[in-house]
């Protein structure tokens, strides 16, 4: 008796009790979930009009907690309203089959013996695979999909569980504001006074429905995010450990995240939206080449350097080797990166220089000078310790993306090609999210090495042009 007690008064007591084949119990995640969901509730109750976004990668049970979360709100109060989309009939079906599974448990009888539905076939109440109403009440139980009908409908409760199918559909402005409507035309629409909305999704696009609602409720928005892999440390967890290990290990989640972009590792499953293509370096238009060209078929090389600030603070140094081709298009042939201390990154651009100079004997080195006098003894350093070898510091101006514009017209119109080698997948995923991705080393040498190459006037201290 006093388990069914506690699972009527705690919703997370009552997950574990509902759900005994569930490692639950010690997991702190699913509790962290349990107590927004409750917070929600009570924030429902005490008629605040609360709007909760859940972000959590796929897989990890968001929409199951979300069901469950329901069916416990039902119990206390069989008059609620609740109208539960999805993106496809059969997420929204399989919503309503695990109400009916719940409803019709007796451990839950149990606990909320004033909430029921009609027995099947019964034909008291109504109870198919599109509504289950609450015996002796005016409560239900509806689901459909994202851009269905509910007019004629009023809830207490909206769900909104991934309103967009995927990346197709969040870089489309149509259907972005397709979704808008539908959500503010028929689903707020349908609110009664305290109404409150719980949205579940991937953050795909900077502008979706959640960045929308973000926007118009502004601090009415509760944000409940959970990545994958830890970005910092955190209360439960430290950086780079998983989120529920129990689900997907580690060694899971990399694998993953080997075999995606980055966009759509960051989007899926650290639930960070970056706008991909921006259209500036388009994939299709690029091509691979088996092997670096001949020297005797370049007659420009140039290896330009973006420095990071400092080891540990993120960011990435990066060398491209750009050749210019006898035929004027250009060959990415080599790019170095890494997170290096100032000294190893030193040693990396030194080496390099050796290794560039005994393939193509006239490649110049350009590093890059950041604003500021720090930039300036930076570059300097750089520059006189590579004694011997052709090497300058290049003073940058203006955005990255007017920098890149030369760059990304001969990319466009198919002037550029990369040497085939393990480093091609992260270059390409760089130039792709371009430029709202997480990192822009890549890019921004590859601009001042293409910037370097293309330039029509080039100093000849031999003077042999005269």
């Amino acid at each position: 008796m006093r388990e069914l007690l506690e699972a009527r008064e705690s919703f997370w007591e009552y997950r574990i009790l509902m759900n005994p084949r569930f490692v639950l119990r010690g997991q702190w995640f699913p509790r962290s979930l349990a107590r927004k969901l409750r917070k929600f509730w009570d924030d429902f109750k005490a008629g605040k009009r609360p709007v909760l976004l859940l972000e959590t990668p796929p897989q990890h049970g968001k929409s199951l907690s979300v069901i469950d979360f329901i069916a416990w709100a039902v119990g206390h109060d069989p008059h609620l309203r609740v109208i539960y989309t999805s993106f496809s009939d059969r997420l929204s079906i399989r919503a309503n089959l695990r109400m009916q599974r719940a409803l019709d448990n007796p451990v839950y009888q149990r606990i909320f013996p004033e909430t029921q539905i009609s027995s099947k076939g019964s034909g008291t109440a109504l109870r198919n695979y599109d509504i289950l109403e609450f015996l002796d009440t005016d409560g239900y139980f509806r689901n459909s999909t994202v851009l269905g009908s509910i007019t004629g409908e009023a809830l207490d409760i909206g769900v909104v569980d991934d309103p967009l199918k995927g990346r197709v559909e969040a870089n489309s402005l149509n259907i972005r504001d397709k979704v808008w409507m539908w959500l503010t035309d028929d689903v707020f629409t349908r609110f009664s006074e305290q109404g409150a909305l719980l949205m579940i999704m991937t953050r795909w696009h900077v502008d979706d429905p959640a960045g929308r609602l973000i926007d118009h409720f502004g601090d009415r928005v509760t944000i409940a995010r959970y990545p994958a892999i830890a970005e910092e440390d955190e209360k439960y967890r430290r950086a780079g450990e998983p989120l529920f290990p129990e689900l997907k290990s580690l060694e899971f989640l990399e694998l993953r995240r080997k075999t995606m972009t980055h966009g759509s590792w960051e989007a899926l499953y650290q639930q960070s939206p970056i706008v991909v293509g921006g259209g500036i370096f388009p994939l299709e238009k690029i091509s691979i080449v088996p092997e670096r060209p001949a020297a005797k078929d370049v007659v420009r090389v140039a290896r330009y350097w973006d420095k990071a600030g400092s080891a540990g603070s993120g960011a990435y140094s990066a060398g491209v080797l750009m050749l210019r081709m006898r035929d004027g298009t250009f060959v990415v042939a080599d790019v170095r990166r890494g997170q290096w201390s100032a000294l190893d990154r030193e040693r990396v651009i030194r080496q390099t220089a050796m290794t560039d100079h005994e393939i193509y004997p006239t490649t110049k080195v350009y590093l890059e000078q950041e604003p500021g006098s720090g930039g300036k003894e930076s570059a300097e350093a750089s520059v006189r310790m590579l004694a011997g070898y052709a090497a300058e510091a290049d003073r940058v101006t203006g955005s990255k993306e007017t920098r890149a514009d030369p760059f990304a017209a001969q990319w466009q119109a198919g002037n550029v090609r990369l040497v085939a080698a393990p480093w091609n997948k992260d270059y390409l995923d760089e130039h792709e999210h371009f430029p709202t991705g997480k990192y822009t080393d890549q890019v921004d040498a590859s601009t001042g090495a293409f910037n370097k190459t293309a330039s029509k006037y080039r100093y000849d201290s031999t003077l042999a042009w005269v």
